[in-house]
């Protein structure tokens, strides 16, 4: 029988560090089982559906694990040192992975992002210390990124970490999320099911998992149009593509709609219990699309942050 939560045992096989400290918290998050909201939507009794509880990290999110290794490997070949800032930009969830790591690293943490991210992030971020630079909302994460690439040039005296073109990104999930995956699912995971954003996630534990077992088939999932209610998620026709996303990577591609996404937040919270974030339940409602057309298998996806960012979106009302 598979694992519901993670077995503490596996924190000896990643190598992680001492228990004392805070970096040793990213990672080793539970695997949950969405028994109910899969037997709701009528996905056959021999497929099972996981999800990742990515909240179960100390900033409250996955981008803690490609914060970290960014910071790490720009530590480790002389890019970011003591006195130092680390600029990049953010649509939220990484820009706060940023900012609490550099707190307890003794960094100080220049963002920029869009003016309309929800008011949750921008008060954590703040609390933080944080410098925040605003960018034009109808740019989206885009915009930010242009901005963060305008200062970056203007002064080189700070770490441009660049999250959507660093492969310590996306190698961040290859040496961890897909382990992690493999061993909760006791190596029976047959598809694997993630959004993108910068695709780090998807591309770094994808890579992973193919080592493991080629057969598994891994889908990606982003916003179907341009104009969409996802934060964190991008639709990669209109968007600048990051520099580390392969377009060949995935074994099939799916577009969820905002109004879907929505349902299945206010769905998760009600009927399973789990208060998730806007893109955590796209991901849910495509690996439900992908567990639907199975006869037997074992469906896993994450679930990149909670609900409580969220709090002030008028869609839990409706």
């Amino acid at each position: 029988m598979l694992s519901a939560v993670y077995h503490q045992s596996l924190r000896s096989d990643l190598s992680a560090p001492s228990p004392s400290n805070l970096e040793s918290q990213v990672g080793n998050t539970p695997l949950l089982q969405l028994q109910r909201t899969a037997a709701a939507f009528g996905v056959p009794e021999q497929v099972s559906l996981h999800a990742k509880a990515e909240w179960f990290n100390p900033s409250g999110s996955i981008k803690d694990r490609a914060a970290l290794n960014i910071i790490q490997m720009a530590e480790q070949n002389g890019q970011l040192a003591p006195g130092m800032t680390l600029l990049d930009s953010t649509s939220g969830n990484m820009g706060i992975a940023y900012a609490m790591l550099g707190a307890a690293r003794g960094y100080k943490v220049k963002l920029t992002l869009p003016q309309n991210v929800s008011p949750e992030r921008i008060a954590i971020l703040q609390a933080y210390g944080a410098q925040l630079i605003f960018t034009d909302p109808l740019e989206g994460s885009d915009g930010a990124i242009v901005e963060a690439r305008r200062l970056a040039a203007e002064d080189s005296s700070m770490f441009y970490a660049n999250q959507y073109n660093n492969s310590a990104n996306w190698q961040a999930h290859y040496t961890t999320t897909g382990i992690e995956i493999w061993k909760q699912t006791e190596g029976q995971v047959t598809h694997f099911v993630a959004g993108l954003g910068t695709s780090g996630t998807f591309t770094g534990t994808t890579r992973r998992l193919r080592e493991f077992n080629p057969a598994i088939r891994c889908i990606s999932m982003q916003p179907d149009g341009p104009f969409n209610g996802l934060e964190g998620l991008k639709h990669m026709q209109s968007a600048l593509k990051p520099g580390i996303y392969d377009d060949e990577l995935a074994d099939e591609n799916r577009t969820v709609r905002t109004e879907d996404a929505y349902m299945m937040a206010r769905l998760l919270a009600q009927n399973e219990g789990l208060f998730v974030g806007v893109s955590a339940a796209a991901a849910v409602f495509s690996a439900i699309e992908v567990a639907s057309q199975l006869k037997k298998g074992v469906v896993v996806t994450v679930l990149p942050d909670n609900g409580f960012k969220y709090l002030s979106e008028r869609f839990w009302k409706e």
